[in-house]
């Protein structure tokens, strides 16, 4: 059976009274874990004439596979784009922090930055599961610096660079080894950006286009040679137009390879997207929708002056806003899909038997009252205690 001798020794546990997410459907069904994995009951009767041996009362509560974040700049006060000597415990209290906003795994993301903060910072996060030390790192997201000047953003002009001749080596001259790396953003109008898409990909690195001026041709291009994200859509690209709908025309784009899905980054503020945009969007691409909280340092500080990278950045009201589509669509955008992005929807962002009993339990308001990792309580809300 899966997971061998130990596994069918281990405890299991059933969550009782309670809606779960599973195939784009809230069902009210218990959950069966075991061995840190989602289990089918059925065959714990059938097979194994087994019962529960622990029953927990989620008390008519959401169970959602856990959050996954693929963009997210730091948090608490942690800037990931800052080579500290210790930039391991700035990401591990990150990574605690956000257990209690239900994320189970995370992207660290790194803006652009010189190369000798590339070569400091990325060897010291590496891939790690999560537990009740914090949400699992998944791999980096390097965002720059071979991104347009005109549409940087954030991002320091003094920093940003484009291609060489020798493409992927200049590439990994600036970033270093890419071990540790899961996605990189850059623009795909940059000359000799096609060569670097085909390596990154084969080696299972996600590509994704974000902070350019490319047109809608060179967005199709760069799908063709891999790429298969959009960085927070409709920020920093050229404004969708009729003529040319550039990156954003990605999403109802027919000349893309068969069968490819293409993926958007969204962060569902109501600053950074219009509402009515976001519902654009997921209207016409709802299956691609992930949503980011592209975070920064100043998130759980409040307002002041922060740190992004090598800028300061001010901070003055922090709003969030839930988009016009279903409560299961938005739960999937958040796991399921980001799950898809990276090729894990087979362990993570699902709560089909079999896959990584990490979940989050949610009240009929979405608020977090718990974040399970492998089946095990790593937080829960105090009014959740009692």
């Amino acid at each position: 059976m899966r997971g061998g001798q130990g596994a069918a020794e281990a405890r299991v546990l059933q969550f009782t009274n309670c809606r779960i997410l599973r195939g784009g459907k809230l069902l009210r069904e218990d959950l069966w874990v075991r061995g840190g994995r989602i289990l089918d009951p059925e065959k714990l009767f059938f097979e194994e004439r087994r019962v529960a041996d622990e029953r927990r009362d989620c008390g008519g509560c959401i169970l959602a596979p856990g959050f996954i974040d693929v963009q997210i700049n730091g948090g608490f006060g942690v800037d990931f784009s800052q080579a500290t000597e210790d930039v391991g415990s700035g990401v591990a209290l990150v990574a605690r922090r956000i257990l209690s906003h239900g994320v189970t795994s995370f992207c660290p993301t790194l803006v652009t930055s010189p190369p000798e903060v590339y070569h400091k910072v990325v060897p010291q996060i590496p891939v790690k599961s999560g537990g009740p030390h914090g949400a699992g790192v998944l791999g980096l997201h390097l965002e720059g610096p071979f991104i347009s000047r005109e549409k940087r953003g954030a991002h320091p002009e003094a920093h940003l660079r484009s291609f060489e001749a020798n493409a992927f080596q200049d590439l990994l001259a600036t970033y270093g080894p890419l071990d540790n790396v899961r996605i990189v953003t850059l623009a795909p109008e940059l000359g000799h950006s096609h060569e670097v898409i085909r390596e990154l990909t084969t080696r299972g690195i996600c590509v994704s286009l974000g902070h350019s001026v490319a047109d809608l041709r060179a967005a199709e291009d760069a799908v063709w040679s891999g790429a298969t994200f959009i960085t927070h859509l409709f920020n920093a690209m050229l404004p969708f137009h009729h003529r040319d709908p550039g990156i954003v025309g990605l999403l109802t784009s027919d000349r893309l390879p068969a069968g490819r899905c293409i993926f958007y980054g969204m962060i569902a503020d109501g600053t950074h997207t219009n509402p009515a945009a976001l519902r654009i969007a997921h209207r016409a691409h709802p299956q691609g929708l992930v949503l980011v909280t592209d975070a920064i340092p100043a998130l759980g500080l409040g307002n002041g002056r922060h740190t992004l990278g090598q800028q300061e950045v001010e901070v003055d009201g922090l709003t969030a806003y839930v988009a016009g589509c279903s409560v299961e669509s938005a739960l999937e955008a958040a796991s399921l899909h980001p799950a898809q992005l990276l090729g894990l929807e087979k362990s993570k962002g699902t709560l089909d038997f079999g896959a990584d009993a990490d979940f989050v339990v949610l009240d009929d308001s979405l608020h977090v009252q718990a974040t399970y990792i492998s089946g095990e309580l790593v937080w829960q809300a105090e009014a959740a205690r009692q």
